[in-house]
């Protein structure tokens, strides 16, 4: 989160930050980190802030993880290497690659938990 008020009308009403929780805040950064190449910073020993370019968001530690919230997508320009590289960092695919109105995409959990997708127009 930013530490200066944000005055500006490009952020009004947008989506500004996401925290999802993590059972362990070092697997979880190395997870991203070689997955997707996020960038974090620690706030202390349960609690960490990723950027990933262009949305900012965090994770906070926690007991266990439940499934079925708002999916959070992401965008890749190469699918199947995205693909490749959840799978290297330790991701479960969990639904593989399908077709959709807008292009193409899998889902996958994280290795708290979390279910992600990642899609591509390409």
């Amino acid at each position: 989160m930013t530490q200066q008020p944000l005055t500006s009308p490009e952020h009004d009403r947008r989506i500004d930050y996401i925290e999802m929780p993590a059972t362990n805040i070092a697997t979880t950064k190395k997870f991203y980190t070689d997955a997707f190449a996020w960038q974090f910073t620690d706030y202390g020993p349960d609690y960490t802030s990723f950027a990933d370019g262009r949305l900012a968001g965090g994770f906070q530690k926690a007991a266990n993880v439940q499934r079925g919230g708002a999916l959070i997508v992401i965008f890749a320009l190469d699918l199947a290497d995205a693909e490749k590289r959840v799978r290297a960092a330790g991701g479960t695919i969990t639904k593989p690659v399908f077709s959709f109105p807008g292009g193409r995409r899998f889902h996958f959990t994280d290795p708290s938990g979390n279910e992600l997708a990642v899609w591509s127009d390409r």
